[in-house]
Parts: C-alpha cells; sequence; structure tokens
C-alpha cells in the first residue's frame, strides 16, 4: 500500500502558483519546498531580483524561458506576470490510504466535490475548509478542476495547509468512506431534511456538487441522506463555495469531535 506521504498518481506531485507575489511568498516559506521557478526572459523588477536572489539562497533551480512557456504553464497571461514555481505538496494523499491510516474510531469530517468545474469555485471550497478546521477535502481527478494556479490563488495559499485525498472518481472515496464507518451527506435540493436542523455525525463527509446540476446521481445514490440549505425570501440556490462555506461552519458548530 502506497504511504499517504507519497500519492498514488504523478500529478500529485507538484502544485504549480503563479504570479511574483505568490512565488515570491512560496520561496520565502520554509515550510514548503520549492522544486523550481521560472521566469519570462522580459520579466523586470525588484521583485523579479528578489525571485531570483530568494531562489538562489533556498538553492531551487530558476531559470529564464520564453514568455511564452510560463503562459503555457500558468494558463493565465494576463496574471502570470511572467513568474511560475512547482512546490512539492506532501498534503496531497490518496483518498483510501488516509481513510486506512486515519481507523475506524476517532472523529472525522471531510469534504466532498464532485463535478465543480470553475477553479475559483473549487479553491474557495478548500480555503473553506481548512477554516473551519475540516479534517480533509475529497478532490476526484475526474468531473472536477484541477489544482492548477487559478485553484490556488483562489485559495489564498490555503490549499497547502489540510490534507487534500485525491481520487479517480467520486465513487472511489465514498465506497471508502462507508467502509471504514464514515455517513455521507449530500447536498441535494430537494434533500429529505434540514441541514441546519438534522443530527451530524461523528464520522461525516458532506458532498456538494456541480454549480449548476448539483451532486452527481453516483453520489446521490450513495449518500445516506439528502440534506438541503434553507432558503428565505423565493432565492433558489447559493454559489457552492458558499454553500460549502455554510456546510463546513455548520459541522464545526455541531457535529460530535470527541
Amino acid at each position: 500500500m502506497t504511504s499517504p506521504e507519497q500519492p498514488k498518481h504523478p500529478r500529485d506531485m507538484f502544485i504549480t502558483v503563479f504570479g511574483r507575489k505568490p512565488v515570491l511568498e512560496a520561496l520565502r516559506d520554509e515550510q514548503l519546498q520549492v522544486d523550481k521557478v521560472l521566469l519570462a526572459r522580459n520579466a523586470r523588477g525588484a521583485m523579479v531580483d528578489e525571485i531570483k536572489a530568494a531562489a538562489k539562497a533556498r538553492k531551487v533551480p530558476c531559470k529564464q524561458v520564453d514568455a511564452a512557456q510560463v503562459t503555457r504553464i500558468s494558463k493565465n497571461g494576463r496574471q502570470d506576470q511572467g513568474a511560475v514555481a512547482d512546490i512539492h505538496a506532501p498534503n496531497l494523499v490518496d483518498a483510501r490510504d488516509f481513510l486506512d491510516a486515519h481507523g475506524d474510531d476517532r472523529p472525522l469530517q471531510l469534504l466532498a466535490v464532485d463535478g465543480v468545474t470553475t477553479p475559483a469555485n473549487v479553491g474557495l471550497m478548500i480555503r473553506s475548509a481548512a477554516a473551519a478546521g475540516m479534517d480533509g477535502v475529497i478532490l476526484p481527478r475526474k468531473g472536477v478542476a484541477g489544482l492548477s494556479p487559478l485553484v490556488v490563488k483562489a485559495s489564498a495559499g490555503v490549499l497547502f495547509k489540510i490534507p487534500l485525498l485525491r481520487c479517480e472518481r467520486i465513487d472511489e472515496a465514498l465506497g471508502a468512506a462507508t467502509d471504514h464507518g464514515v455517513e455521507i451527506l449530500a447536498l441535494d435540493g430537494e434533500g429529505q431534511a434540514s441541514l441546519l436542523e438534522v443530527p451530524l455525525p461523528r464520522r461525516g463527509v458532506y458532498v456538494l456538487g456541480n454549480e449548476a446540476t448539483g451532486v452527481g446521481e453516483v453520489a446521490l445514490r450513495l449518500a445516506r441522506q439528502h440534506v438541503y440549505i434553507p432558503m428565505a425570501t423565493g432565492v433558489e440556490s447559493i454559489n457552492v463555495a458558499c454553500a460549502s462555506t455554510l456546510v463546513c461552519f455548520e459541522a464545526l458548530r455541531r457535529a460530535p469531535r470527541v
């Protein structure tokens, strides 16, 4: 079995950040292991000089390349400012390995992302989970926005501070959660019970779905409970990132933690 510190999938070894300030902050954060830095050849200015100096001080490879190569990596030529960095991400773990290591008796609160394709929403959901003290976020590789620099930017760097549980598809992680006695709750506008009133489990995973269509059929089928967020004044729904904030802090407030 692969250890939680060594993700199975090669794409789960690094997370890329872009922008001069984020790259410089990553280099200055001794808790982050920066693999390499790429700077556009035409990048100039005091902060570029600081990046070069910080990379040299930490013995991080810093290479100057064509601006187009930086943009191909960042996928955001308007905001990358000619600077990208690859950062080792030990918080990326295999979902089943994480659940195996966590055991079946300890309290556990997880957020699961199902079919959310907007990078900003994924980043904000991770940020909310970290802020509320959730134990981890389930992030399938298929059907969810990849861990791109846009996700990192939206999370404001918090993405490195919470376990991110990787799997190919959502059903793999939810099946493993069920095997370990973790109750699955799906956020569903047509659910049977209000999130604000239903008893919350000591060991639970809360599934939030696509911005337009909601939680997918597979996750709905695996969920033990379908819960909704009560709305006033005729509002039909709220943004999935906003919903995740409410869900995570409600779990923090009411779910048993001992």
